[in-house]
């Protein structure tokens, strides 16, 4: 009984994040247009937010526990799922236009967060200290750098230029539809992650292992419609800024906001994630000047997603 209900409410869960992201991606584009706001700004907040509220919530939780291993297991994975599993199949529905200013500001500064998560955690390696640990002063820093990037991203509002205004939904209209999309990723997001941890638990993963692959998918799941429905809907800078600001506010928000509350132990395996992390952000990056520049194909879609297979395969079967 408890298989059938974790699988009923998966699907419940998944119904509502395609409807979600369906509205979330209609209504910020929308109001992109009519205010005259380039749409990746729109893609690196607002939709990045709304589809990054259950890692928030996730990490929250799990920070009140004490399971550090699950709430850093959760920021990291979700980044590796972001690059090889949600814009992998978002370029594999069709190829994704990527801006130079994403190619040369968002993208390097997606990688030196998960950069920094590395540096941060391993105190003992990098400066001689007691213990690995992202600690109070860890998290303060990360939220600091994340009104940095916030404070860019309004510059960049100024200077991309105005959009052309919307032939449909008035701004009252389009801000219901963020506002209630935002709401069906969370409560959709929180079905399916609740459903999936208990079919892991069932099947006696340990609790890095759910964090990196359960949780990680599960709470990506927003990006991963509201990305593969903008790739449908032609919409790439809202696909790409998804997934970049996702990334951006997973470490400096998320991670950071986490560590303030309680300190999490760095462990090596811990470690080990980051830098997968840091990879998969270098593969993004050089995959941009391979075959179309500034432009993720079908085929480069296709190779994140085996790349995700082998990493999952890693990881499941202990050589990570």
């Amino acid at each position: 009984m408890e298989l059938f209900l974790s699988f009923l409410f998966a699907a419940l869960g998944l119904a509502l994040l395609v409807k979600g992201a369906d509205w979330l991606v209609e209504g910020a584009s929308s109001i992109a247009r009519r205010l005259g706001v380039a749409p990746i700004v729109i893609g690196l907040t607002i939709v990045s937010f709304g589809t990054s509220l259950p890692e928030l919530l996730v990490n929250l939780f799990s920070a009140v526990r004490g399971s550090a291993d699950l709430a850093i297991g959760n920021v990291t994975g979700s980044n590796i799922a972001n690059i090889l599993l949600i814009l992998g199949a978002s370029a594999s529905v069709r190829t994704l236009r990527v801006q130079k200013n994403t190619v040369w500001k968002e993208i390097p500064l997606a990688l030196l967060a998960v950069g920094l998560v590395w540096i941060m955690g391993n105190d003992m390696f990098i400066a001689g200290g007691a213990r690995d640990v992202l600690d109070r002063i860890d998290g303060l820093v990360l939220i600091a750098l994340f009104a940095i990037f916030l404070y860019y991203t309004f510059g960049i509002s100024k200077v991309e230029g105005e959009a052309e205004a919307p032939t449909k939904h008035t701004t009252r209209l389009a801000t219901f539809y963020v506002a209630a999309g935002a709401a069906l990723l969370v409560i959709g997001g929180k079905l399916a992650v609740d459903a999936a941890q208990t079919l892991a638990v069932l099947a006696g993963l340990s609790e890095r292992v759910i964090g990196l692959t359960v949780l990680a998918i599960g709470t990506s799941l927003p990006e991963l419609v509201t990305s593969v429905v903008a790739a449908f809907k032609g919409e790439d800078d809202i696909a790409i800024g998804n997934v970049v600001g996702s990334n951006i506010f997973n470490v400096f928000w998320i991670l950071g906001l986490t560590s303030t509350i309680a300190a999490l132990p760095f462990s090596a395996a811990v470690g080990r994630d980051a830098l997968v992390a840091v990879a998969a952000s270098l593969l993004l990056f050089f995959a941009l000047f391979v075959g179309k520049r500034h432009a993720l194909e079908r085929w480069q879609g296709v190779g994140f997603l085996g790349c995700y297979a082998l990493y999952l395969t890693a990881l499941v079967a202990g050589w990570l």
